[in-house]
């Protein structure tokens, strides 16, 4: 998270234009980082009676979710998502775009939704959606799920998704980058005295929004969707089929539902994706222990955590040690070589040997990160939010903000169409929340793309931006970045020495690079 920070601010500002592209200042532009009231609430929502018969208005569907990926080019083109192709159309026959003033009112009943997936995604999608009148049935298999993820949040989304203070473990007001010559620099200097960036444990966090979806009228289902049954026509539902555990957590009971639209929030692996022929892509593999150390080395980590770069511990990634309420969370990630992750795993636990010995490990967790948008994000009236969708940014890894993000533009997006349930809502108007999401974040994605490549090409190229991150100018822009998601506007005349020193630091990183091929050869 934070090693990225120092690469996304001090080298995104040599590339300024690029990176000012995806965060204007403008209000069109920006993100909204301000409370969200939780007052302001739609009709209130009355729970399907009968989950597993048809629905007043609907029609039986019957027709197969494909199961099959695309394959060929997995390049991400907003221009070409924002509007069905003929390729996506020829593979959803019957699926067609009707612009929002042609849906019909919906008779004695409210649209239907389903979120399938429960995390910072699926419940902030599933909360807005219930909240704005939409009857909406939120699924996921692990109510007690632990997802290995840092769990670091900005501090703008404390405020804009209302998140109490006993969600957040640590408050981290410090932090270190350390470099593969163990290099060690301090990158929180800059921060103020009310700001930090928050350490949540998964668990908590996602419990918190699925619950407050349901506080809000959400039907929370403990169930795993193992296929969609897709419709030939654009008003017949979609069939969930699923395996409810609600009675019986260990059998399950086979279970449907139909419903209007589907919105997949299940992560890197998604089965909805899989359901509209989404598109295969890269991904990371992250892997975690969470390790209970000794009282006296948690005073350590109080409120700081640590970031380790370096081809022992990542080839194309970075090592953390994370503070979590009563222990630590030691990870790393790679994409190019992910059969080596348990070697990277035992270098970056090497690497803290000293500050973390004594440790126990308390749990082991491994999951795939996406590591680009998919190809496709939408079709007939399925969306794609959070993991599932691709929103994990590049260098840093960070999804949890994201995630969540998308997951409440395309409920707001569905709301707004449906006119608070009323009325049925098209491809079109799930289209709307991936046009406003691509021009509020496409160029962030692409440019820290490029970012990742140059600085975590090699070790002198780690050393080069672990001594940028030093420069107290780089950290507060840095940082302001990352907590209110915006970028502030910097001294004209330091952001020309930022972009010569950033200029020089490649220039000796290259220097080293070359030498060391020299001496190997």
């Amino acid at each position: 998270m934070a090693s990225s920070l120092c690469v996304k601010q001090s080298a995104a500002l040599a590339f300024s234009s690029a990176l000012k592209n995806a965060s204007s200042s403008s209000a069109e532009r920006s993100v909204a980082c301000t409370p969200r009231s939780l007052a302001a609430r739609g009709p209130s929502v009355q729970p399907l009676k009968n989950k597993a018969t048809s629905s007043e208005g609907f029609k039986a569907s019957g027709v197969p979710a494909s199961s099959s990926f695309l394959t060929g080019s997995t390049s991400f083109d907003p221009q070409a998502e924002a509007r069905p192709s003929p390729q996506a159309q020829s593979n959803a026959p019957g699926l067609t775009v009707h612009a929002a003033f042609q849906s019909k009112q919906l008779a004695n009943r409210k649209l239907r939704v389903a979120v399938v997936g429960g995390g910072p995604a699926g419940g902030c999608t599933a909360d807005t959606l219930a909240s704005g009148g939409i009857e909406t049935f939120l699924f996921e298999r692990k109510l007690d799920n632990a997802k290995p993820c840092g769990g670091a949040i900005p501090l703008c989304m404390v405020d804009e998704f209302q998140l109490p203070p006993e969600i957040i473990d640590r408050r981290v007001t410090k932090m270190k980058m350390i470099s593969p010559s163990n290099v060690e620099v301090d990158v929180g200097r800059t921060l103020g005295k009310e700001e930090y960036i928050g350490m949540c444990r998964r668990e908590v966090l996602d419990g918190f929004l699925r619950d407050r979806a349901k506080a809000n009228g959400a039907n929370v289902i403990n169930g795993l969707v193992l296929r969609i049954d897709v419709p030939k026509d654009d008003e017949s539902p979609y069939v969930l089929h699923y395996t409810d555990y609600a009675e019986d957590s260990k059998i399950g009971k086979a279970s449907t539902v139909e419903v209007d639209v589907v919105v997949g929030a299940d992560g890197a692996n998604s089965r909805v994706a899989k359901a509209i022929d989404a598109g295969e892509y890269d991904y990371a593999i992250a892997f975690q222990e969470r390790i209970k150390i000794p009282e006296d080395k948690m005073v350590y980590y109080e409120n700081l955590a640590e970031m380790y770069v370096g081809d022992d511990v990542s080839p194309d990634f970075y090592g953390w040690v994370f503070p979590k309420c009563d222990h630590v969370a030691v990870g790393t990630g790679t994409v190019i070589n992910k059969p080596a992750i348990k070697k990277y795993q035992t270098a970056i636990r090497n690497r803290a040997k000293d500050k973390i010995a004594g440790g126990k490990i308390l749990r082991v967790e491994a999951h795939p990160i996406p590591e680009h948008p998919r190809p496709r994000r939408a079709q007939g009236r399925v969306a794609l939010v959070g993991d599932a969708a691709g929103y994990v940014t590049k260098c840093s890894g960070e999804g949890i903000y994201f995630a969540a993000k998308s997951g409440r533009m395309c409920a707001e997006a569905i709301v707004a169409a449906s006119e608070n349930g009323a009325k049925m809502v098209t491809e079109g108007d799930l289209r709307v929340y991936l046009e406003k999401w691509d021009k509020q974040y496409w160029a962030t994605y692409k440019v820290l793309d490029i970012l990742q490549k140059v600085f975590y090409r090699s070790n002198p190229a780690r050393e080069a931006f672990v001594e940028m991150c030093a420069d107290t100018y780089v950290q507060k822009m840095t940082f302001d970045s990352y907590l209110y998601k915006t970028v502030v506007p910097g001294n004209p005349l330091d952001d020309i020495k930022l972009a010569i020193n950033t200029i020089g630091s490649l220039v000796r990183a290259n220097a080293l690079r070359q030498a060391g091929k020299a001496l190997a050869a």
